[in-house]
């Protein structure tokens, strides 16, 4: 697809659907939350996030760096610093993945009833 084209995330060659799946992964929400707030070593950045192994931060984080949103800067220092941060196309999903979130805490209670429901009819 040239830039003249427009693109659907729901043909599946288009490269919007790559980049929904991207956004739709099971660390990078978390991941672009936790940098809201400014940048973070590795080691803080995975404990703001929680269980993820070292292996998986690590792929998530090429990918959004290799997606442009995020930066890794490195400082020429001993020990070596690494800082994540956001890039300004990356502070641009903060609004629908901080709603995603807010969306997510209110409604807990609800899922969780939902689900005990579901599974009782089970």
């Amino acid at each position: 697809m040239d830039s003249h084209e427009s693109f659907d995330v729901f043909v599946q060659e288009c490269p919007s659907r790559q980049i929904m799946q991207r956004l739709g992964d099971k660390w990078t929400p978390l991941v672009l939350l936790a940098l809201a707030g400014g940048p973070l070593r590795f080691s803080a950045l995975r404990q703001r996030v929680g269980t993820v192994t070292p292996k998986v931060l690590t792929s998530t984080l090429r990918n959004l760096e290799r997606d442009g949103l995020l930066r890794r800067t490195i400082y020429a220092q001993v020990p070596v610093r690494v800082d994540y941060e956001l890039t300004d196309l990356g502070y641009g999903i903060l609004e629908p993945m901080e709603t995603m979130r807010r969306w997510s805490e209110k409604h807990v209670p609800m899922v969780l009833a939902a689900r005990e429901e579901f599974d009782a009819r089970e």
